[in-house]
């Protein structure tokens, strides 16, 4: 969460010309709502459940295309699994908590898990949850080391990669 998948992941695609998928805008098309709503509305198991589907989903189709995950996909279910059996390009964008919550700190409202986190515990939330998700996120084919890289940096180490 926060670690510019999302935008990365549309710059990369447009450099390689190919599709962007963003998982959550993808889940929220199908579900005709919003993540926030899901999550407020059904739940976050509802929502695992369906991101796992669509995630399966999408990792059957043909045609290549980036495809950017929620922070919390690869470790729920088998999800992890069904990204390592499907592609052996998975990247884990790794930035410290403390920049984490710097980026965080204004999208706070759009971020259900954590909307009601008080920014003075931002950075802690974000370091128990990398601890809980660090064995999922270590088994990505490549790690890139975030900090300090630029947007145009960024995505050259990950263009070398491809």
């Amino acid at each position: 969460m926060g670690s510019g998948k999302s935008t990365l992941g549309r710059a990369l695609a447009t450099a390689k010309n190919i599709s962007f998928v963003d998982l959550d805008v993808y889940i929220a098309e199908r579900e005709k709502c919003s993540v926030p709503d899901i999550f407020k509305n059904k739940g976050e198991i509802y929502f695992r459940k369906k991101e796992t589907l669509y995630l399966k989903e999408l990792l059957q189709k043909e045609e290549d295309f980036i495809l950017s995950l929620g922070g919390g996909t690869p470790c729920f279910g088998n999800n992890m699994a069904l990204i390592k059996e499907a592609t052996s390009l998975s990247i884990y964008l790794k930035y410290p908590p403390k920049t984490l919550a710097k980026r965080l700190i204004k999208e706070k409202p759009y971020r259900p898990l954590i909307s009601e986190i008080n920014d003075a515990d931002l950075e802690d939330f974000i370091r128990k949850h990398l601890f809980e998700r660090n064995s999922f996120y270590m088994q990505a084919n490549y790690i890139i080391s975030m900090d300090n890289l630029t947007e145009e940096e960024s995505i050259n180490e990950i263009v070398k990669i491809l």
